[in-house]
Protein backbone atom coordinates (compact mmCIF):
# COMPACT_ATOMS: atom_id res chain seq x y z
CA UNK A 1 0.00 0.00 0.00
CA UNK A 2 1.08 3.71 -0.63
CA UNK A 3 3.03 5.24 2.32
CA UNK A 4 -0.22 7.34 3.02
CA UNK A 5 -2.82 4.80 3.19
CA UNK A 6 -0.56 2.63 5.68
CA UNK A 7 -0.04 5.57 7.52
CA UNK A 8 -3.61 5.88 8.04
CA UNK A 9 -4.26 2.56 9.17
CA UNK A 10 -1.31 2.57 11.48
CA UNK A 11 -3.29 5.65 12.85
CA UNK A 12 -6.20 3.72 13.37
CA UNK A 13 -4.91 0.50 14.65
CA UNK A 14 -2.71 2.70 16.89
CA UNK A 15 -5.68 4.89 18.19
CA UNK A 16 -8.05 1.77 18.95
CA UNK A 17 -4.97 -0.04 21.34
CA UNK A 18 -4.34 3.05 22.97
CA UNK A 19 -8.36 3.23 23.13
CA UNK A 20 -8.29 -0.51 24.82
CA UNK A 21 -4.63 0.39 27.16
CA UNK A 22 -7.10 2.83 28.71
CA UNK A 23 -10.03 0.87 29.01
CA UNK A 24 -7.65 -1.75 30.92
CA UNK A 25 -6.34 1.53 32.76
CA UNK A 26 -10.00 2.08 34.02
CA UNK A 27 -11.20 -1.06 34.94
CA UNK A 28 -13.36 -1.48 31.78
CA UNK A 29 -11.63 -4.34 30.22
CA UNK A 30 -9.63 -7.19 32.02
CA UNK A 31 -5.83 -6.89 31.23
CA UNK A 32 -5.78 -10.47 29.37
CA UNK A 33 -4.12 -11.30 25.47
CA UNK A 34 -6.60 -9.35 22.73
CA UNK A 35 -6.92 -11.44 19.51
CA UNK A 36 -6.13 -9.86 15.86
CA UNK A 37 -8.59 -7.84 13.94
CA UNK A 38 -8.61 -6.12 10.71
CA UNK A 39 -9.41 -2.42 9.12
CA UNK A 40 -10.21 -3.00 5.64
CA UNK A 41 -12.40 -0.53 3.24
CA UNK A 42 -16.06 -0.76 3.53
CA UNK A 43 -17.92 -2.21 0.57
CA UNK A 44 -20.25 1.28 1.02
CA UNK A 45 -18.36 4.06 1.19
CA UNK A 46 -21.02 5.57 3.30
CA UNK A 47 -19.93 3.26 6.08
CA UNK A 48 -16.65 5.59 6.61
CA UNK A 49 -13.68 5.16 4.83
CA UNK A 50 -12.33 2.49 6.98
CA UNK A 51 -14.08 -0.08 9.07
CA UNK A 52 -12.54 -1.74 12.05
CA UNK A 53 -14.24 -5.43 13.54
CA UNK A 54 -12.16 -5.07 16.82
CA UNK A 55 -15.54 -5.31 18.68
CA UNK A 56 -16.46 -8.26 17.83
CA UNK A 57 -12.93 -9.43 17.59
CA UNK A 58 -12.55 -9.38 21.45
CA UNK A 59 -16.23 -10.30 22.37
CA UNK A 60 -14.63 -13.52 23.66
CA UNK A 61 -11.50 -12.55 24.74
CA UNK A 62 -13.27 -9.46 27.01
CA UNK A 63 -16.58 -11.53 27.71
CA UNK A 64 -18.67 -8.51 26.80
CA UNK A 65 -20.96 -8.05 23.49
CA UNK A 66 -19.76 -5.91 20.62
CA UNK A 67 -21.51 -2.95 20.71
CA UNK A 68 -20.62 -2.55 24.54
CA UNK A 69 -17.10 -3.09 23.65
CA UNK A 70 -17.14 -0.46 20.66
CA UNK A 71 -18.71 2.07 22.90
CA UNK A 72 -16.08 1.55 25.59
CA UNK A 73 -13.40 2.34 23.32
CA UNK A 74 -15.33 5.41 21.41
CA UNK A 75 -15.32 6.96 24.43
CA UNK A 76 -11.71 6.59 25.17
CA UNK A 77 -10.58 7.30 21.33
CA UNK A 78 -7.93 9.81 21.08
CA UNK A 79 -7.81 11.15 17.21
CA UNK A 80 -5.80 14.16 17.53
CA UNK A 81 -2.76 14.46 14.80
CA UNK A 82 -4.30 11.51 12.44
CA UNK A 83 -5.73 11.75 9.33
CA UNK A 84 -9.12 10.77 10.76
CA UNK A 85 -11.97 13.27 11.36
CA UNK A 86 -14.49 11.03 13.36
CA UNK A 87 -15.79 7.88 13.85
CA UNK A 88 -19.01 6.09 14.82
CA UNK A 89 -20.03 2.71 15.73
CA UNK A 90 -22.34 0.79 13.63
CA UNK A 91 -24.79 -2.06 13.68
CA UNK A 92 -23.40 -5.04 16.10
CA UNK A 93 -20.34 -2.96 16.91
CA UNK A 94 -18.53 -2.01 13.85
CA UNK A 95 -16.36 0.89 14.14
CA UNK A 96 -16.26 2.93 11.12
CA UNK A 97 -13.45 6.06 10.31
CA UNK A 98 -14.19 8.88 8.41
CA UNK A 99 -10.67 10.79 7.17
CA UNK A 100 -10.01 14.32 6.95
CA UNK A 101 -9.55 16.57 4.06
CA UNK A 102 -5.81 16.33 4.70
CA UNK A 103 -5.54 12.72 3.55
CA UNK A 104 -6.72 13.76 0.46
CA UNK A 105 -4.72 17.04 -0.11
CA UNK A 106 -1.67 14.43 0.71
CA UNK A 107 -2.86 11.83 -1.98
CA UNK A 108 -2.57 14.51 -4.30
CA UNK A 109 0.58 15.59 -3.42
CA UNK A 110 2.19 12.43 -3.42
CA UNK A 111 0.50 11.39 -7.01
CA UNK A 112 2.46 14.67 -8.13
CA UNK A 113 5.77 14.42 -6.79
CA UNK A 114 5.61 10.91 -7.60
CA UNK A 115 4.61 10.83 -11.23
CA UNK A 116 5.40 7.70 -13.03
CA UNK A 117 6.67 6.02 -10.13
CA UNK A 118 2.89 6.35 -8.11
CA UNK A 119 1.75 2.67 -7.59
CA UNK A 120 5.37 1.23 -7.41
CA UNK A 121 6.15 -0.72 -3.86
CA UNK A 122 8.42 -2.63 -2.56
CA UNK A 123 5.85 -5.25 -1.92
CA UNK A 124 7.62 -8.12 -4.02
CA UNK A 125 11.22 -7.50 -2.31
CA UNK A 126 13.15 -7.93 -5.23
CA UNK A 127 12.42 -11.70 -5.17
CA UNK A 128 13.29 -12.97 -8.93
CA UNK A 129 10.14 -14.41 -10.66
CA UNK A 130 10.24 -16.10 -13.72
CA UNK A 131 7.09 -15.83 -16.40
CA UNK A 132 6.61 -18.31 -18.87
CA UNK A 133 3.77 -17.59 -21.60
CA UNK A 134 2.24 -18.42 -24.62
CA UNK A 135 5.26 -20.88 -25.38
CA UNK A 136 3.29 -22.45 -28.54
CA UNK A 137 4.97 -25.23 -31.08
CA UNK A 138 6.75 -23.89 -33.91
CA UNK A 139 5.25 -25.94 -36.12
CA UNK A 140 1.78 -23.85 -36.88
CA UNK A 141 0.82 -20.56 -36.65
CA UNK A 142 -0.08 -19.48 -33.16
CA UNK A 143 -3.76 -19.39 -32.12
CA UNK A 144 -6.50 -17.79 -30.00
CA UNK A 145 -5.57 -18.89 -26.91
CA UNK A 146 -1.94 -18.14 -27.28
CA UNK A 147 -3.55 -14.31 -28.13
CA UNK A 148 -4.79 -14.56 -24.58
CA UNK A 149 -1.67 -15.93 -22.69
CA UNK A 150 0.05 -13.41 -24.51
CA UNK A 151 -1.63 -10.46 -23.21
CA UNK A 152 -2.35 -12.04 -19.66
CA UNK A 153 1.50 -13.20 -19.24
CA UNK A 154 2.72 -9.59 -20.32
CA UNK A 155 0.44 -7.97 -18.26
CA UNK A 156 1.19 -9.74 -15.37
CA UNK A 157 4.96 -9.66 -15.67
CA UNK A 158 4.04 -5.77 -15.83
CA UNK A 159 2.09 -5.80 -12.73
CA UNK A 160 4.65 -8.28 -10.63
CA UNK A 161 7.55 -5.23 -11.73
CA UNK A 162 5.27 -2.81 -10.62
CA UNK A 163 4.62 -4.71 -7.29
CA UNK A 164 8.41 -4.56 -6.44
CA UNK A 165 9.58 -8.21 -8.24
CA UNK A 166 12.25 -8.80 -10.27
CA UNK A 167 11.00 -10.53 -13.57
CA UNK A 168 12.01 -12.02 -16.49
CA UNK A 169 9.74 -13.02 -19.24
CA UNK A 170 10.40 -16.31 -21.22
CA UNK A 171 9.22 -17.96 -24.31
CA UNK A 172 9.80 -21.78 -23.94
CA UNK A 173 10.59 -23.17 -27.95
CA UNK A 174 9.35 -26.92 -28.23
CA UNK A 175 12.12 -27.33 -31.15
CA UNK A 176 12.73 -30.79 -30.41
CA UNK A 177 11.29 -34.11 -29.85
CA UNK A 178 8.09 -35.99 -31.19
CA UNK A 179 6.56 -32.51 -32.55
CA UNK A 180 9.91 -31.74 -34.25
CA UNK A 181 9.69 -34.96 -35.75
CA UNK A 182 6.16 -34.80 -37.13
CA UNK A 183 6.63 -31.45 -38.49
CA UNK A 184 9.96 -32.80 -40.50
CA UNK A 185 7.37 -35.54 -41.76
CA UNK A 186 4.91 -33.27 -42.67
CA UNK A 187 7.11 -31.20 -44.92
CA UNK A 188 8.77 -34.50 -46.21
CA UNK A 189 5.54 -35.71 -47.50
CA UNK A 190 4.31 -32.02 -48.61
CA UNK A 191 7.54 -31.38 -50.79
CA UNK A 192 7.28 -35.05 -51.57
CA UNK A 193 3.39 -33.95 -53.26
CA UNK A 194 5.12 -31.11 -55.19
CA UNK A 195 7.10 -33.35 -57.49
CA UNK A 196 5.29 -36.86 -57.48
CA UNK A 197 1.43 -36.01 -57.82
CA UNK A 198 -0.49 -38.86 -57.23
CA UNK A 199 2.11 -41.21 -56.49
CA UNK A 200 3.17 -39.48 -53.45
CA UNK A 201 2.64 -40.73 -50.16
CA UNK A 202 -0.44 -39.39 -47.99
CA UNK A 203 -0.56 -37.37 -45.19
CA UNK A 204 -1.73 -39.43 -42.27
CA UNK A 205 -4.34 -37.98 -39.70
CA UNK A 206 -1.88 -36.89 -36.42
CA UNK A 207 0.18 -34.73 -38.93
CA UNK A 208 0.12 -31.44 -39.20
CA UNK A 209 -2.49 -30.39 -42.51
CA UNK A 210 -1.62 -26.49 -41.44
CA UNK A 211 -1.49 -24.65 -45.27
CA UNK A 212 1.66 -23.10 -43.38
CA UNK A 213 3.10 -26.78 -44.40
CA UNK A 214 2.70 -26.71 -47.49
CA UNK A 215 3.47 -22.97 -47.91
CA UNK A 216 7.10 -24.00 -46.12
CA UNK A 217 8.09 -26.96 -48.44
CA UNK A 218 7.18 -24.74 -51.94
CA UNK A 219 9.33 -22.13 -50.33
CA UNK A 220 11.80 -25.03 -49.69
CA UNK A 221 11.52 -25.99 -53.52
CA UNK A 222 11.82 -22.64 -54.92
CA UNK A 223 15.29 -22.83 -53.59
CA UNK A 224 16.47 -26.32 -53.49
CA UNK A 225 14.29 -27.66 -56.66
CA UNK A 226 14.14 -31.33 -56.53
CA UNK A 227 17.28 -31.69 -55.38
CA UNK A 228 16.30 -33.97 -51.68
CA UNK A 229 13.80 -36.28 -53.65
CA UNK A 230 17.40 -38.49 -54.34
CA UNK A 231 18.61 -38.68 -50.73
CA UNK A 232 17.75 -40.58 -47.55
CA UNK A 233 14.59 -39.81 -45.98
CA UNK A 234 16.35 -39.09 -42.59
CA UNK A 235 18.62 -36.37 -44.57
CA UNK A 236 15.43 -34.89 -46.47
CA UNK A 237 13.16 -34.53 -43.08
CA UNK A 238 16.71 -32.82 -41.57
CA UNK A 239 17.24 -30.64 -44.40
CA UNK A 240 13.60 -29.62 -44.52
CA UNK A 241 13.33 -28.71 -40.55
CA UNK A 242 16.38 -26.94 -40.84
CA UNK A 243 15.14 -24.53 -43.27
CA UNK A 244 11.30 -24.21 -42.22
CA UNK A 245 11.80 -24.52 -38.17
CA UNK A 246 14.06 -21.05 -37.95
CA UNK A 247 11.28 -18.92 -40.04
CA UNK A 248 8.82 -20.22 -37.85
CA UNK A 249 10.38 -18.95 -34.65
CA UNK A 250 11.26 -15.77 -36.16
CA UNK A 251 7.98 -15.67 -37.00
CA UNK A 252 6.64 -15.82 -33.55
CA UNK A 253 9.20 -13.87 -32.58
CA UNK A 254 7.92 -10.80 -34.87
CA UNK A 255 3.95 -11.55 -34.10
CA UNK A 256 5.28 -11.52 -30.16
CA UNK A 257 7.01 -7.88 -31.18
CA UNK A 258 3.68 -6.92 -33.23
CA UNK A 259 2.10 -7.62 -29.82
CA UNK A 260 4.22 -5.49 -27.97
CA UNK A 261 5.40 -8.44 -25.93
CA UNK A 262 9.15 -8.29 -25.55
CA UNK A 263 10.98 -11.38 -24.01
CA UNK A 264 14.02 -11.52 -22.24
CA UNK A 265 14.72 -15.13 -22.93
CA UNK A 266 13.78 -17.87 -25.58
CA UNK A 267 14.31 -20.34 -24.27
CA UNK A 268 15.10 -23.77 -27.02
CA UNK A 269 13.89 -27.26 -25.43
CA UNK A 270 17.24 -28.40 -27.73
CA UNK A 271 19.37 -26.63 -25.22
CA UNK A 272 18.57 -29.20 -22.97
CA UNK A 273 19.28 -32.04 -24.65
CA UNK A 274 22.38 -30.45 -25.53
CA UNK A 275 23.91 -29.61 -22.75
CA UNK A 276 23.18 -32.61 -20.92
CA UNK A 277 20.45 -31.01 -18.23
CA UNK A 278 17.83 -33.28 -19.57
CA UNK A 279 20.31 -36.86 -18.69
CA UNK A 280 21.00 -35.42 -15.72
CA UNK A 281 17.22 -35.49 -14.61
CA UNK A 282 17.24 -38.68 -15.80
CA UNK A 283 19.62 -40.22 -13.71
CA UNK A 284 18.98 -38.26 -10.39
CA UNK A 285 15.73 -39.85 -10.47
CA UNK A 286 17.06 -42.90 -10.92
CA UNK A 287 19.46 -42.65 -7.91
CA UNK A 288 16.44 -41.63 -5.79
CA UNK A 289 14.92 -45.30 -7.10
CA UNK A 290 11.90 -43.40 -8.67
CA UNK A 291 12.09 -45.27 -12.60
CA UNK A 292 12.37 -48.40 -13.55
CA UNK A 293 12.03 -50.40 -16.95
CA UNK A 294 8.64 -51.82 -18.96
CA UNK A 295 7.71 -52.63 -22.52
CA UNK A 296 11.25 -51.34 -23.49
CA UNK A 297 10.27 -47.88 -22.08
CA UNK A 298 12.06 -45.89 -19.08
CA UNK A 299 9.20 -45.17 -16.55
CA UNK A 300 8.73 -42.60 -13.60
CA UNK A 301 7.13 -43.36 -10.16
CA UNK A 302 4.58 -40.29 -10.65
CA UNK A 303 1.65 -42.20 -8.54
CA UNK A 304 4.45 -42.97 -5.66
CA UNK A 305 5.25 -39.51 -5.55
CA UNK A 306 2.16 -37.81 -5.69
CA UNK A 307 0.70 -39.88 -3.14
CA UNK A 308 2.97 -38.57 -0.71
CA UNK A 309 3.01 -35.08 -1.65
CA UNK A 310 -1.30 -35.63 -1.18
CA UNK A 311 -0.36 -36.99 2.15
CA UNK A 312 2.03 -34.49 3.47
CA UNK A 313 -1.33 -31.94 2.50
CA UNK A 314 -3.85 -34.49 4.72
CA UNK A 315 -5.45 -36.83 1.99
CA UNK A 316 -6.27 -39.98 3.13
CA UNK A 317 -5.24 -43.20 1.43
CA UNK A 318 -8.81 -43.55 0.65
CA UNK A 319 -9.18 -39.92 -1.27
CA UNK A 320 -5.82 -40.71 -3.28
CA UNK A 321 -6.93 -43.90 -4.23
CA UNK A 322 -10.15 -42.48 -5.97
CA UNK A 323 -7.59 -40.50 -7.79
CA UNK A 324 -6.57 -43.26 -10.02
CA UNK A 325 -2.56 -41.87 -9.98
CA UNK A 326 -0.35 -43.16 -13.07
CA UNK A 327 3.05 -43.67 -13.88
CA UNK A 328 4.73 -41.55 -16.56
CA UNK A 329 6.76 -42.34 -19.82
CA UNK A 330 10.51 -40.64 -19.15
CA UNK A 331 12.09 -42.73 -22.07
CA UNK A 332 9.93 -43.88 -25.10
CA UNK A 333 10.91 -47.56 -26.83
CA UNK A 334 12.65 -45.80 -29.71
CA UNK A 335 15.05 -43.78 -27.09
CA UNK A 336 13.30 -40.53 -27.16
CA UNK A 337 12.68 -38.46 -23.97
CA UNK A 338 9.32 -37.43 -23.08
CA UNK A 339 7.83 -33.89 -23.30
CA UNK A 340 7.15 -34.96 -19.44
CA UNK A 341 10.69 -35.37 -18.73
CA UNK A 342 12.12 -32.14 -20.85
CA UNK A 343 9.81 -30.64 -18.92
CA UNK A 344 11.03 -31.70 -15.34
CA UNK A 345 14.62 -30.66 -16.79
CA UNK A 346 13.26 -26.84 -18.18
CA UNK A 347 11.60 -26.50 -15.02
CA UNK A 348 14.50 -27.47 -12.50
CA UNK A 349 16.66 -25.17 -14.73
CA UNK A 350 14.72 -22.14 -13.57
CA UNK A 351 14.73 -22.80 -10.38
CA UNK A 352 18.35 -24.22 -9.40
CA UNK A 353 20.65 -23.48 -12.45
CA UNK A 354 19.78 -19.61 -12.92
CA UNK A 355 18.56 -19.23 -9.65
CA UNK A 356 14.46 -17.77 -10.14
CA UNK A 357 12.63 -17.73 -6.43
CA UNK A 358 9.32 -18.57 -8.29
CA UNK A 359 8.34 -19.34 -11.35
CA UNK A 360 4.86 -18.76 -12.53
CA UNK A 361 4.07 -20.77 -16.10
CA UNK A 362 0.62 -19.62 -18.20
CA UNK A 363 -1.17 -22.52 -19.57
CA UNK A 364 -4.22 -23.74 -20.72
CA UNK A 365 -7.16 -25.18 -19.13
CA UNK A 366 -6.92 -28.58 -20.96
CA UNK A 367 -3.51 -28.45 -18.95
CA UNK A 368 -5.27 -29.19 -15.31
CA UNK A 369 -3.60 -32.78 -15.17
CA UNK A 370 0.21 -31.71 -15.26
CA UNK A 371 0.34 -29.11 -12.79
CA UNK A 372 0.52 -31.74 -9.49
CA UNK A 373 2.74 -34.30 -12.41
CA UNK A 374 5.31 -30.89 -12.35
CA UNK A 375 5.07 -30.13 -9.00
CA UNK A 376 5.38 -34.06 -7.78
CA UNK A 377 8.53 -34.35 -9.93
CA UNK A 378 10.31 -31.11 -8.14
CA UNK A 379 9.54 -32.43 -5.32
CA UNK A 380 11.12 -35.35 -6.98
CA UNK A 381 14.55 -33.66 -8.18
CA UNK A 382 14.63 -32.37 -4.69
CA UNK A 383 13.50 -28.86 -5.50
CA UNK A 384 10.15 -27.32 -3.87
CA UNK A 385 7.16 -28.53 -6.39
CA UNK A 386 5.18 -24.91 -4.82
CA UNK A 387 7.64 -22.72 -6.35
CA UNK A 388 6.04 -23.54 -9.27
CA UNK A 389 2.47 -21.53 -10.14
CA UNK A 390 0.63 -22.20 -12.86
CA UNK A 391 -2.27 -19.80 -14.33
CA UNK A 392 -4.56 -22.03 -15.61
CA UNK A 393 -6.52 -19.86 -18.75
CA UNK A 394 -10.14 -20.62 -20.07
CA UNK A 395 -10.60 -21.09 -23.57
CA UNK A 396 -11.95 -17.66 -25.62
CA UNK A 397 -14.96 -17.75 -27.49
CA UNK A 398 -14.86 -14.81 -30.45
CA UNK A 399 -18.32 -12.59 -30.82
CA UNK A 400 -19.20 -10.79 -34.28
CA UNK A 401 -22.72 -9.65 -34.77
CA UNK A 402 -23.77 -11.32 -31.56
CA UNK A 403 -22.67 -14.69 -33.01
CA UNK A 404 -20.13 -16.87 -32.04
CA UNK A 405 -17.25 -16.69 -34.69
CA UNK A 406 -16.15 -19.97 -35.45
CA UNK A 407 -14.33 -19.45 -39.14
CA UNK A 408 -11.63 -16.68 -40.64
CA UNK A 409 -12.64 -15.33 -43.63
CA UNK A 410 -9.30 -14.81 -45.33
CA UNK A 411 -7.75 -18.66 -44.67
CA UNK A 412 -11.09 -20.48 -43.61
CA UNK A 413 -9.56 -22.06 -40.73
CA UNK A 414 -9.97 -21.21 -37.28
CA UNK A 415 -8.58 -17.30 -36.55
CA UNK A 416 -4.57 -17.02 -36.06
CA UNK A 417 -2.81 -14.72 -33.65
CA UNK A 418 -1.82 -12.79 -36.88
CA UNK A 419 -5.55 -12.52 -37.69
CA UNK A 420 -6.29 -10.99 -34.80
CA UNK A 421 -3.81 -8.20 -34.83
CA UNK A 422 -4.13 -7.37 -38.56
CA UNK A 423 -8.23 -6.88 -37.60
CA UNK A 424 -8.33 -5.48 -34.20
CA UNK A 425 -6.27 -2.53 -32.47
CA UNK A 426 -4.00 -3.80 -30.75
CA UNK A 427 -5.10 -1.39 -27.32
CA UNK A 428 -7.98 -3.26 -27.73
CA UNK A 429 -6.46 -6.97 -27.87
CA UNK A 430 -4.35 -6.29 -24.40
CA UNK A 431 -7.17 -4.67 -22.59
CA UNK A 432 -9.73 -7.23 -23.34
CA UNK A 433 -8.06 -10.03 -23.00
CA UNK A 434 -7.12 -8.90 -19.06
CA UNK A 435 -11.30 -7.70 -18.76
CA UNK A 436 -11.81 -11.09 -16.93
CA UNK A 437 -9.79 -13.35 -14.19
CA UNK A 438 -7.78 -15.94 -15.88
CA UNK A 439 -9.50 -18.86 -15.20
CA UNK A 440 -12.89 -17.30 -16.77
CA UNK A 441 -14.05 -17.77 -19.88
CA UNK A 442 -14.10 -14.81 -22.08
CA UNK A 443 -16.00 -13.72 -24.77
CA UNK A 444 -14.23 -11.13 -27.21
CA UNK A 445 -16.66 -9.04 -29.23
CA UNK A 446 -14.49 -8.38 -32.43
CA UNK A 447 -17.22 -5.28 -33.04
CA UNK A 448 -16.77 -3.88 -29.85
CA UNK A 449 -13.29 -3.73 -29.75
CA UNK A 450 -13.16 -2.00 -32.80
CA UNK A 451 -15.86 0.50 -31.64
CA UNK A 452 -15.15 3.90 -30.39
CA UNK A 453 -17.84 4.79 -27.78
CA UNK A 454 -17.93 4.76 -24.22
CA UNK A 455 -19.13 0.59 -24.40
CA UNK A 456 -15.37 0.18 -25.51
CA UNK A 457 -13.02 -0.16 -22.21
CA UNK A 458 -10.00 0.50 -23.86
CA UNK A 459 -11.22 3.19 -25.79
CA UNK A 460 -13.33 4.65 -22.30
CA UNK A 461 -9.59 5.17 -20.27
CA UNK A 462 -8.17 6.66 -22.94
CA UNK A 463 -10.84 9.03 -23.87
CA UNK A 464 -10.46 10.17 -19.79
CA UNK A 465 -7.05 10.43 -20.34
CA UNK A 466 -7.02 12.89 -23.59
CA UNK A 467 -10.38 14.97 -22.42
CA UNK A 468 -7.94 15.78 -19.22
CA UNK A 469 -5.52 16.75 -21.77
CA UNK A 470 -8.06 18.66 -23.87
CA UNK A 471 -9.48 20.37 -20.40
CA UNK A 472 -5.48 21.75 -19.77
CA UNK A 473 -5.04 22.48 -23.25
CA UNK A 474 -8.22 24.93 -23.05
CA UNK A 475 -7.00 26.40 -19.82
CA UNK A 476 -3.71 27.31 -21.51
CA UNK A 477 -5.43 28.91 -24.43
CA UNK A 478 -6.63 30.86 -21.45
CA UNK A 479 -2.82 32.05 -19.95
CA UNK A 480 -3.73 29.41 -17.24
CA UNK A 481 -0.95 27.56 -16.63
CA UNK A 482 -1.41 24.53 -13.94
CA UNK A 483 0.58 25.18 -10.27
CA UNK A 484 2.11 23.67 -6.91
CA UNK A 485 -1.06 23.59 -4.34
CA UNK A 486 -0.57 24.56 -0.85
CA UNK A 487 -2.06 21.77 1.09
CA UNK A 488 -4.42 23.85 1.99
CA UNK A 489 -5.97 24.96 -1.08
CA UNK A 490 -5.99 20.68 -1.82
CA UNK A 491 -8.38 20.61 0.95
CA UNK A 492 -10.97 22.88 -0.80
CA UNK A 493 -11.67 19.33 -2.87
CA UNK A 494 -14.58 18.78 -0.77
CA UNK A 495 -17.54 17.62 -3.19
CA UNK A 496 -18.49 14.27 -3.42
CA UNK A 497 -17.35 13.51 -6.92
CA UNK A 498 -13.73 14.76 -6.06
CA UNK A 499 -13.47 12.99 -2.38
CA UNK A 500 -14.73 9.45 -4.74
CA UNK A 501 -11.98 10.39 -7.02
CA UNK A 502 -9.34 11.31 -4.26
CA UNK A 503 -10.64 7.79 -2.27
CA UNK A 504 -10.25 5.86 -5.68
CA UNK A 505 -6.37 7.32 -6.44
CA UNK A 506 -5.35 6.48 -2.88
CA UNK A 507 -6.24 2.80 -3.67
CA UNK A 508 -4.04 1.99 -6.81
CA UNK A 509 -1.31 0.71 -4.76
CA UNK A 510 -2.95 -1.48 -2.80
CA UNK A 511 -4.76 -2.45 -6.22
CA UNK A 512 -1.31 -3.63 -7.72
CA UNK A 513 -0.57 -5.78 -4.44
CA UNK A 514 -3.63 -7.08 -4.78
CA UNK A 515 -2.73 -8.08 -8.61
CA UNK A 516 0.26 -9.00 -7.97
CA UNK A 517 -0.49 -11.58 -4.72
CA UNK A 518 -3.41 -13.22 -6.99
CA UNK A 519 -1.77 -13.06 -10.52
CA UNK A 520 -5.07 -11.33 -11.72
CA UNK A 521 -4.37 -8.24 -14.35
CA UNK A 522 -7.85 -7.89 -15.14
CA UNK A 523 -7.75 -5.77 -11.30
CA UNK A 524 -5.88 -3.13 -12.53
CA UNK A 525 -8.37 -3.13 -15.71
CA UNK A 526 -11.33 -2.86 -13.61
CA UNK A 527 -9.49 -0.40 -11.54
CA UNK A 528 -8.94 1.83 -14.68
CA UNK A 529 -12.84 1.42 -16.00
CA UNK A 530 -14.07 2.68 -12.32
CA UNK A 531 -11.38 5.84 -12.75
CA UNK A 532 -12.94 7.07 -15.82
CA UNK A 533 -16.23 6.51 -14.60
CA UNK A 534 -14.98 8.39 -11.46
CA UNK A 535 -13.60 11.05 -13.56
CA UNK A 536 -16.34 11.42 -16.17
CA UNK A 537 -18.39 11.59 -13.20
CA UNK A 538 -16.41 15.01 -11.67
CA UNK A 539 -16.77 16.23 -15.14
CA UNK A 540 -19.75 16.30 -15.76
CA UNK A 541 -20.65 17.42 -12.08
CA UNK A 542 -18.05 20.35 -11.79
CA UNK A 543 -16.45 22.93 -13.66
CA UNK A 544 -12.19 23.28 -13.22
CA UNK A 545 -12.05 26.76 -14.87
CA UNK A 546 -14.15 28.15 -11.86
CA UNK A 547 -14.33 31.42 -10.60
CA UNK A 548 -12.52 30.93 -7.44
CA UNK A 549 -8.75 30.22 -8.40
CA UNK A 550 -7.51 28.38 -5.72
CA UNK A 551 -10.45 26.18 -6.15
CA UNK A 552 -9.67 25.70 -10.10
CA UNK A 553 -5.92 25.12 -9.18
CA UNK A 554 -7.11 22.45 -7.01
CA UNK A 555 -9.29 20.60 -9.67
CA UNK A 556 -6.45 20.90 -11.95
CA UNK A 557 -3.90 18.94 -9.48
CA UNK A 558 -7.13 16.32 -9.37
CA UNK A 559 -7.15 16.04 -13.16
CA UNK A 560 -3.48 15.63 -13.42
CA UNK A 561 -3.50 13.12 -10.72
CA UNK A 562 -6.23 11.17 -13.01
CA UNK A 563 -3.85 11.73 -15.92
CA UNK A 564 -0.75 10.65 -14.23
CA UNK A 565 -2.55 7.41 -12.52
CA UNK A 566 -4.58 6.55 -15.77
CA UNK A 567 -0.89 7.03 -17.88
CA UNK A 568 0.53 4.61 -15.59
CA UNK A 569 -1.84 1.81 -16.20
CA UNK A 570 -2.07 2.10 -19.54
CA UNK A 571 1.81 2.49 -20.52
CA UNK A 572 1.80 -0.88 -17.57
CA UNK A 573 -0.14 -2.53 -19.97
CA UNK A 574 1.84 -1.34 -23.25
CA UNK A 575 -1.32 0.26 -24.40
CA UNK A 576 -1.46 4.01 -26.09
CA UNK A 577 -1.91 6.99 -23.87
CA UNK A 578 -3.30 9.54 -26.32
CA UNK A 579 -3.69 13.41 -25.92
CA UNK A 580 -6.53 13.37 -28.31
CA UNK A 581 -9.04 11.73 -30.00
Amino acid sequence: MSVLVKQAITQIRTAIMDAAGRAVADGEFEPCPLSDFIIEVPANRANGDYSSNAAMAWARDLHKAPRAIAQILADRMMLEDTFVSRFEIAGPGFMNFYLDDTFGACIIEDILEKKEDYGKSTYGGGRKINVEFVSANPTGPMHMGNARGGALGDCLASVLECAGYEVSREFYVNDAGNQIDKFGLSLDIRYQQLFLGENAPELPEDSYHGDDIIERAKEFAGIYGDKYMSVSEQERRQALIDFALPKNIENMKVNMKKYRINYDTWFLESTLHNDGELNEIINILKEKGLTYEKDGALWYKNSEVLAERLRREGKSDADIEKLELKDEVLIRQNGNPTYFAADIAYHRNKLAVRGFDRAIDVWGADHHGHIARMKGALDAVGLDGDRLDVLLMQLVNLIKDGKPVKMSKRSGKAITLTDLLDEIPIDAVRFFFNTREPGSPIDFDLDLAISQNSENPVYYCQYAHARICSILAKLAENNIQPRKCTLKELMLLKEDEEKELIRHLASYTDEIISAAKYYDPAKITRYAVELATLFHKFYNAHRVNCDDESLMQARVSLCLSVKTVLANILNMFSITVPDKM
